[in-house]
């Protein structure tokens, strides 16, 4: 597979300017006010009979968007003892929460660790408010793509602000030690998130990370979901491709890369036809806190694979976000 975009050089020097609506701050300062005065708390139920010895499980349940509740798993190193690091996972398109055993990672590395399910595409939290009519073409990008209020990813972002607000409430979390993590989709909310909550995390590792720069995946990706904003704009001619990205502005990982207050480490797959390599370095270059980024030159849309995980252990045990050894 040939590289999918600019070459290493000219992904360095990469920092197009990308328009910022206006109304960026009021607009994502409204939808979390709303959502906060929805009020409700987070709630625990223990998951019996997980065949697992070196975890505790727990089905979490917290309001998200509007207080519309939000699926997590909540998973800790068994007899937790103390409070912990702990991250917070957001997942990738179309893929929700699934099971426990699939996110073993952190607690094992003795982190707490609440895993995000993502509304209408998971199977426990539904998306009670698709928008205005049906005028998306498949999948979840044109969601209400004639206005941001009524856009999906208000709602499914609302929704990861909430999982910090709700982990903040948690027994056994350590709050000064909140990290975000995602990769791909859950990538861009990672940005998202350490965008709109400033100190409240202590770092954020996006992988491969979508949602950024929308017009370029528009025009230079030839898999996955960016694709759905071409077939969109090919199939409503009549609309206005501005009022499109202009919707999508409110939404975009470049512009919450230039608010974040927290340490990043990024990640990116050169030869990447998902989320091409300029979208992410676009994010990266924006963003404003401390940076480091992992390349992986021969890399498509998977990354690291394997070795993301002990990338991310290290950078973390650095960082001084580790959990302290028993």
């Amino acid at each position: 597979m040939p590289f999918t975009d600019l070459s290493p050089d000219q992904l360095d020097a990469f920092r197009e300017q990308i328009p910022e609506p206006e109304d960026f701050d009021a607009f994502w300062d409204e939808s979390l006010r709303l959502s906060r005065e929805a009020g409700g708390d987070p709630r625990l139920t223990p998951v019996k009979d997980t065949l697992l010895s070196t975890v505790d499980v727990y089905d979490l349940r917290f309001p998200g968007w509007r207080g519309q509740p939000v699926a997590a798993w909540f998973i800790l190193p068994s007899e937790a003892d103390g409070p912990l690091p702990t991250v917070i996972t957001y997942i990738g398109y179309s893929g929700g929460r699934g099971l426990p055993t699939d996110h073993l990672l952190y607690a094992s590395a003795g982190y707490a660790h609440l895993v995000v399910d993502s509304r209408g595409q998971g199977h426990d939290t539904p998306d009670h408010d698709e928008g205005d009519g049906p005028q998306w073409v498949h999948g979840f990008m044109t969601r209400g793509i004639h206005d941001p209020r009524d856009h999906y990813y208000r709602r499914l972002i609302t929704d990861c602000v909430r999982a910090v607000d709700a982990a903040r409430r948690l027994p056994h979390v350590d709050t000064d030690r909140i990290v975000v993590q995602g990769a791909s989709q859950g990538g861009g909310l990672a940005l998202a998130v350490a965008g709109l909550t400033g100190r409240d995390i202590a770092a954020a590792l996006p992988d491969v990370p979508f949602l950024c720069h929308f017009r370029r995946g528009a025009e230079a990706a030839t898999e996955g979901p960016y694709t759905e904003l071409v077939d969109y704009l090919r199939h409503h001619t009549r609309d206005d491709p501005e009022r499109a990205f202009g919707t999508l502005g409110h939404f975009d990982g470049v512009h919450f890369a230039r608010r974040a207050l927290a340490p990043a480490l990024f990640s990116v797959g050169l030869m990447d036809p998902v989320c091409p390599p300029s979208t992410v370095y676009a994010a990266y270059h924006a963003y404003a806190a401390a940076k480091a980024i992992k390349v992986w030159p021969f890399a498509d849309h998977a990354g690291g694979r394997g070795a993301t995980a002990p990338e991310h252990l290290r950078w973390l045990r650095e960082g001084g976000l580790a959990p302290v050894a028993r």
